[in-house]
């Protein structure tokens, strides 16, 4: 009777700590998965804020950014828009009203693909915006 219990309560510590590490290895993976890779190149876009400036960023998320997107191809790995909501400071202005971040597999690859359309990229502006903006290229380090 003992030897039987005590069978029956190590199957269920077992039981739990294989759950439990099933579970862990579920969260890594899933984690993982969000990161982008090492590597890759990411061009941010972003539209300072300015009293007076506008932005559409309906037209840009349509439109515009599509456009953009089209012209990379399969060098682009994946996109985000995001829209500015407030300073990581209390009570001070917005730094950007929009960002809009690509990340490629080649620098070489988005020049080639960007080049040749930049008039028509350029041209697109006054329909979202009458904001510069400032570009940014780095590598993901982590």
């Amino acid at each position: 009777m003992k030897f039987t219990f005590f069978v029956s309560f190590l199957l269920l510590v077992t039981c739990f700590a294989t759950f439990g590490q099933e579970e862990q290895s579920r969260k890594v993976k899933k984690h993982s998965s969000a990161v982008v890779e090492k590597g890759l190149i990411k061009v941010s876009v972003m539209y300072p804020f300015e009293e007076g400036k506008t932005f559409d960023m309906a037209y840009y998320e349509t439109k515009h950014m599509p456009m953009v997107v089209g012209f990379l191809g399969s060098n682009l790995v994946k996109y985000t828009i995001e829209k500015g909501l407030a300073s990581g400071i209390p009570n001070t202005p917005l730094p950007f009203m929009a960002i809009g971040t690509f990340y490629v597999k080649s620098l070489s690859d988005y020049q080639a693909a960007i080049g040749p359309n930049r008039d028509a990229i350029r041209s697109d502006f006054p329909n979202y915006t009458n904001i510069s903006p400032v570009i940014f290229v780095s590598e993901v380090v982590r």
